[in-house]
């Protein structure tokens, strides 16, 4: 049999997250030829377009990128410009805030304000109320003008003074009322609904030859846009999550064998239940969207709280609002979506809930469970002093990228530097818990609860365990939850 030839063949370009440099660059108005008014202010570093921050964080990632031939992508990165395109007494600013409650929308909106008119000398910023509906021919309430007076004290409380909702009117509607109340800038505060949506408004706005920017500040509680390390909110809801998971627990070890389950937001990313359970020790269970679990079975979750109960005859139970739910499908329910687009979730809490007072009824096992959903609390908070500072940041950011003349991009942060990033290389991915990842591997340490909750994947693991000590070496392995590093699984039932 003839020796099989060496491919000469040149290797597959390699894009970090499938983002090319193309996807990266920014979108401008035209020319900014007009001097801004910061020069005479003294005290600001003005940002050249060169300046980038790089895509990639790792060195592995850095030399894969390097070695396949691919263009290092990066991001242009955020700040004031020297010169503007727009002229500042000129303009007309809008800001809407959409989508789902957070804390600190309100400071996002005063920041903007105030940046606009006494940095900038801006002379006309118009807030379009309850989302954006307020863009639609017939809003729920007409706009109202802002100033810093008006948002002088809005900052100390939560939600948004603008009032939010989900969904939005035709694009084509939203466009005529920019371009009827002579709008240059919309601001647009929301998740990636929202920013598809402000992408979608840019597109008709191109579509017509028409001179508005477009700019985002990323909004999400659930810290699952790409491209933003940390979201505005994030802190102060899980900040807001300890308090109310102590009770769980002072409810659980108030009765015997009792349970406090605590069901926090996360629709497809289990952030805030998982830096929940790193701020708050006392969780034996974080269930999260990214790590399946089955009910039952040798490694099932029911299986290992009975197991707990059975040791220290209390637990408490923290689960992200997207998490389990497979276990709860509905064909019927199948495409039923929300008005922004998302799929509307089954209550994991009271499933759960009935779940565990069902099985140790099975099992003759008295159980005592206590549910606390405070979902909507800790997003209406206002935001606290970390995240104040953050949306200071982000509204200041997104000022200066307008007043320059970018658009259809967002404010990010990424390595620790704010960022442009266009709307649609912002929405492509998901940011979500990486659970062969450190902070995964700490919650893990942290509750006891076992690696794998699925027989299928425990089994797996098991497999490969067999596998590597007759080879020798590490191994990985493929489970039905992706690839692992094969481990042997810890104790179920916890320490505590």
């Amino acid at each position: 049999m003839p020796p099989t030839k060496k491919s000469n063949a040149a290797p597959e370009p390699y894009y970090h997250h499938g983002l090319k440099p193309e996807d990266l660059r920014v979108t401008t108005q035209g020319e900014a030829s007009i001097l801004s008014p910061l020069r005479e202010m003294g005290g600001y570093h003005f940002v050249d377009d060169g300046e980038r921050v790089m895509l990639v964080r790792r060195m592995i990632d850095y030399q894969r990128t390097v070695e396949s031939g691919a263009e290092l992508a990066s991001f242009e990165r955020a700040g004031s410009r020297e010169k503007l395109y727009y002229q500042p007494p000129r303009v007309h600013c809008g800001i809407v805030t959409c989508g789902g409650l957070c804390p600190g929308l309100n400071n996002v909106v005063r920041g903007i304000v105030r940046v606009l008119m006494l940095r900038y000398g801006v002379k006309q910023v118009t807030g379009f109320q309850f989302g954006y509906s307020g863009l639609g021919a017939d809003p729920p309430r007409r706009p109202i003008i802002l100033t810093p007076d008006v948002v002088e004290d809005v900052h100390r409380f939560g939600g948004t003074f603008l009032g939010s909702c989900r969904g939005a009117p035709p694009v084509e509607e939203m466009v005529n009322t920019l371009a009827r109340m002579g709008i240059d800038i919309l601001f647009v505060v929301g998740g990636d609904g929202t920013l598809r949506g402000g992408h979608a408004i840019h597109e008709e706005i191109q579509r017509r030859g028409l001179h508005i920017s477009v700019v985002g500040v990323p909004k999400t509680i659930d810290n699952d846009l790409h491209c933003v390390e940390k979201s505005f909110g994030f802190t102060t809801s899980v900040e807001t999550a300890a308090p109310i998971i102590q009770g769980a627990h002072e409810e659980a070890r108030g009765a015997w064998n009792g349970v406090g389950v605590v069901k926090l937001m996360g629709r497809h990313s289990g952030f805030i239940a998982m830096h929940a359970t790193l701020a708050n020790h006392e969780v034996n269970f974080c269930l999260i969207p990214e790590s399946p679990f089955s009910l039952h079975g040798k490694h099932g979750f029911l299986t290992a709280l009975r197991e707990r109960l059975q040791k220290k005859h209390h637990a408490v139970v923290v689960v992200a609002e997207g998490a389990g739910q497979d276990l709860m499908f509905d064909p019927n329910d199948a495409d039923a979506f929300d008005q922004s687009g998302n799929r509307k979730l089954k209550d994991i809490g009271p499933f759960l809930v009935n779940a565990i007072n069902k099985d140790c009824a099975e099992h003759k096992m008295p159980v005592t469970v206590k549910y606390i959903d405070p979902s909507y609390i800790i997003r209406s908070v206002p935001a606290g002093g970390v995240d104040s500072e953050m949306c200071g940041s982000f509204a200041q950011n997104a000022v200066h990228a307008a007043m320059a003349g970018k658009t259809d991009l967002f404010i990010g942060y990424h390595n620790s530097r704010f960022i442009h990033v266009p709307i649609l290389a912002g929405v492509k991915n998901r940011k979500a818990v990486n659970v062969g990842g450190p902070d995964w591997r700490r919650v893990l340490d942290i509750t006891g609860q076992e690696t794998f909750m699925r027989d299928e994947d425990a089994e797996a693991v098991e497999a490969a365990e067999a596998k590597e000590k007759q080879a020798g070496g590490e191994a990985l392995t493929k489970t039905p939850s992706g690839t692992k590093r094969v481990k042997k699984p810890t104790a179920a039932a916890g320490k505590r």
